[in-house]
């Protein structure tokens, strides 16, 4: 009986993990990527950006890497091939046996439907595509609050995480600044970027039958909470 409820157990384990492929989707400021590394850490799966993936890949001088340079040398935008290539290459490594978080792409409907075919010739498809959602006016105000010390970086907020004495960096006592990124105007250009080329994904996803909406103005430990009630203990 116990060897019959462990291997049940196992069995069960190994079915969801096989699930856990997922695309983290939302508004810059949003919290996704907070969340994806929580997602990463719970459930013991890698948690992938392309910035990671470009930079490993130039510093071991692979063919996929040397490919990349070459565009990013020139100050072009990397084909979306090459990055679909570069993201598959790194999902089929074996950490990411059980799963995987990828977090900042797909970013646009051709990225996506690329993604799909490659992971489709080879038996695989995602499992679910999460999406952050907060309105335009809590991003502008969550960014707004944003405050970088010209030091040391650190990084502070006025209302989640405000630092000890006004204006002044707790770690080196430099000064802070709202950095020329998370100011309104800047914010709002990037939130018209966001609608126009990945705001379609949330309709895309929908379609594949694999979007999951979680409300992201809420608490952060709330917002993995909803995360959580969906993929399962």
């Amino acid at each position: 009986m116990t060897v019959y409820v462990y291997l049940t157990i196992r069995k069960k384990y190994k079915m969801e993990a096989d699930k856990m492929k997922i695309i983290m989707l939302g508004a810059p400021g949003a919290g996704k990527g907070t969340q994806a590394k929580k997602i990463a850490a719970k459930y013991d799966i890698p948690h992938i950006s392309t910035g990671d993936i470009f930079r490993a890949n130039i510093k071991n001088g692979t063919e996929l890497g040397k490919k990349a340079k070459t565009y990013m040398d020139q100050g072009l935008l990397v084909p979306d091939e090459l990055v679909v290539d570069l993201v598959v290459d790194r999902v089929n490594q074996e950490d990411c046996s059980n799963g995987y978080v990828l977090d900042g792409f797909p970013r646009t409907i051709p990225q996506a439907e690329a993604l799909d075919k490659a992971l489709a010739a080879q038996g695989q498809k995602m499992d679910y595509a999460i999406d952050v959602d907060v309105p335009d006016e809590n991003i502008v105000q969550r960014m707004g609050g944003r405050r970088a010390c010209v030091g040391c970086g650190a990084t502070y907020h006025l209302v989640y995480a405000a630092p000890k004495k006004e204006g002044i960096c707790d770690t080196c006592g430099g000064e802070l600044i709202l950095r020329d990124d998370d100011k309104p105007e800047t914010v709002q250009k990037r939130l018209g970027v966001y609608h126009e080329q990945t705001q379609p994904l949330i309709d895309y996803y929908t379609k594949a039958g694999i979007l999951k909406t979680v409300d992201g103005t809420v608490a952060m430990e709330d917002v993995f909470g909803a995360i959580v009630s969906i993929l399962g203990e």
